[in-house]
């Protein structure tokens, strides 16, 4: 990478608890858990330290609780190598929290669910942040998610777009979007989940279809009627079937990386926009973009834990002349 981006993550800093089970429990019912681990993370957290790790230029700001949960997250995203002078406490509200249940059955695809109790993360302010409006020249990129307030959200994409700065929104938990915000946001990046709940199309899998293992066509709809509402270029990630990435010139494909092992997939998501987010700043061809970002969610899937599975860039590319020369 010739040039080392300078990017802004505003969103979530959590705590997360991650239970492993073999069965998700029906109502009244108890079931055994397998693991408990206590892990640092939010989506936040995630991306900004991905993308240090990638060798980016990160500041993150966020909102957290006076507490050691706060504490642990602020240290590990320093060890990454992620500015934190920015972070902003909260003297009321204790550090944000979230419970994962990873369903883990011999055989079987591992699947996640998820419980956030936001704490301090949704307290953040605009007035908290209008001094970005000064300094967003500053900045290559802009990545926001939904964990945080929408306001806060519209102000940063906002001062971005008068700037003429690119801005990413990962709109999860997913959120009714504003015009306003919509037409600030340069790159827009779901999962199929995010995706069905904007538009209400599925993309249905069909593992018939040798090359890309989902309805195509169907693909093609979401995309672009999630393009229709301002946005310029909007990706959707299909999980093992791999990501595609709809553009005002193109419409592009990428595989999955095949024979990867999936321990924990918590931090995936994170693990891509991370990757994206480093390499689009670049010279990189988009080819080339979605093939790193997706070898690095590989990486991620293959590990156990939130910010504990994401990658540094030695490992990506370790981990694609490995896959190479297989």
């Amino acid at each position: 990478m010739k040039k080392r981006p300078k990017i802004l993550v505003v969103g979530s800093l959590m705590m997360n608890q991650g239970i492993e089970t073999s069965v998700i429990p029906e109502e009244g019912q108890t079931v055994m858990g397998e693991d408990i681990k206590k892990s640092p993370g939010g989506k936040g957290a995630n991306q900004a330290v991905q993308m240090a790790r990638l060798g980016a230029d990160v500041t993150l700001i966020g909102k957290i609780g006076r507490d050691r949960d706060g504490e642990e997250l602020v240290k590990v995203c320093k060890e990454a190598g992620v500015n934190t002078e920015q972070i902003i406490y909260d003297d009321v509200l204790p550090t944000g929290s979230s419970i994962v249940l990873l369903e883990t059955v011999p055989g079987q695809k591992v699947k996640k669910r998820s419980i956030v109790i936001p704490g301090a993360t949704t307290q953040l302010t605009v007035d908290e942040i209008a001094y970005l409006e000064d300094e967003m020249d500053k900045y290559d990129l802009v990545v926001l998610q939904n964990a945080i307030p929408m306001e806060v959200n519209e102000a940063i994409a906002g001062y971005a777009y008068k700037h003429e700065v690119d801005v990413v929104l990962n709109p999860i938990p997913a959120k009714k979007l504003s015009k306003e915000l919509m037409e600030c946001v340069t790159y827009l990046i779901v999962n199929e989940q995010a995706a069905k709940s904007m538009t209400g199309i599925k993309i249905h899998s069909d593992w018939k279809r040798e090359w890309t293992r989902f309805n195509l066509d169907e693909a093609r709809v979401v995309s672009a009627v999630i393009r229709g509402r301002g946005v310029p270029t909007v990706l959707i990630t299909l999980a093992e079937k791999g990501v595609i990435m709809n553009t005002p010139e193109r419409f592009y494909y990428k595989k999955a990386i095949e024979d990867v092992e999936m321990v924990d997939p918590r931090a995936a998501g994170d693990a891509f926009i991370g990757a994206f987010c480093t390499r689009i700043c670049t010279d990189d061809s988009i080819g080339k973009v979605l093939t790193i970002a997706n070898y690095t969610a590989a990486l991620s899937i293959a590990t156990e834990g939130a910010i504990e599975s994401l990658p540094t860039s030695k490992q990506v590319r370790e981990y694609m002349e490995q896959k190479r020369d297989a």
